[in-house]
């Protein structure tokens, strides 16, 4: 992760350099070395806002592009804010959940005024629930993908070593093939097997005759390009485009921003208060 910078007070989409009104919303991405992905955040964050009106919407990322999420919660500080709410723009709760995120935080809260910062889940199943939002965003860019039927689905993410985050991955598999009334087989682009054109393979070969991929990714990039050169190449008639703005997506960010419960997300608040004063 790169290393966090204090700089001059951020100012807010509005233009207002002090505190006021709604507590800012602070999305974070994983970043990325191609620069679609950061607009596609930045599209998020757009749509959030404009779905929000009057509440303050920040994008960062936690490498590869600025600001940083430590650079702009400090400037939150700064500016006269006590609370925050930081949005994980993650689909899995793996290493950037768990270690990344909270040391942003924790280095947010080593300088400067005193910040609550509300961190809320992932945007990816929470206690064992895949939301719906996050399936019908899945839908939709499946439909605009795929304009005839198909008889197998293929969940192409990035991929994790971290056993829990691929079985939370499973889930959403198994609740979108259920949606759809097909198997559904999880494929990852990196760090774990099967890779997406080995799933697509392996439909074909039991018996699927069309195989559709939907893309488990918030925005495209490398990853994306390489599972779907992949799935074609195997067959797949179709591989659907990443979330990136989807109304769906701004539902769930936003229904995240909403959920006050959370023992994660208090503990938090108290620590990040409790070391910044």
């Amino acid at each position: 992760m790169r290393p966090a910078r204090l700089t001059s007070p951020l100012t807010t989409p509005t233009g207002l350099r002090t505190a006021g009104g709604a507590d800012p919303v602070v999305l974070v991405a994983h970043g990325s070395r191609d620069p679609r992905a950061a607009e596609a955040t930045r599209a998020l964050g757009r749509a959030v806002s404009a779905a929000r009106p009057g509440t303050p919407v920040w994008t960062s990322w936690l490498d590869h592009t600025e600001p940083g999420p430590t650079e702009v919660l400090r400037g939150l500080a700064v500016a006269g804010h006590r609370r925050a709410v930081l949005v994980p723009l993650l689909l899995t709760a793996a290493y950037h959940h768990r270690v990344d995120i909270p040391a942003a935080v924790a280095a947010a809260a080593q300088a400067g005024p005193p910040l609550a910062v509300r961190v809320t889940d992932v945007l990816g199943p929470a206690d064992g629930t895949v939301d719906h939002a996050l399936l019908t965003g899945l839908r939709r860019r499946l439909g605009e993908s795929c304009t005839g039927r198909f008889d197998a689905l293929v969940l192409a993410a990035a991929g994790t070593r971290d056993a829990g985050a691929r079985g939370s991955v499973g889930l959403v598999a198994d609740a979108l093939g259920a949606e759809f009334g097909v198997p559904c087989r999880v494929s990852y682009a990196s760090a774990a097997p099967p890779a997406t054109g080995v799933a697509v393979a392996r439909l074909r070969t039991v018996g699927a005759r069309r195989v559709a991929v939907a893309g488990y990714f918030l925005a495209p990039g490398l990853f994306h390009d390489a599972v779907a050169e992949a799935a074609r190449a195997a067959g797949a008639v179709a591989v659907a485009d990443p979330l990136t703005d989807a109304p769906e997506l701004v539902e769930l960010v936003l229904r995240r921003v909403d959920e006050r419960s959370g023992r994660c997300d208090e503990r938090s608040a108290r620590r990040v208060s409790a070391s910044a004063v």
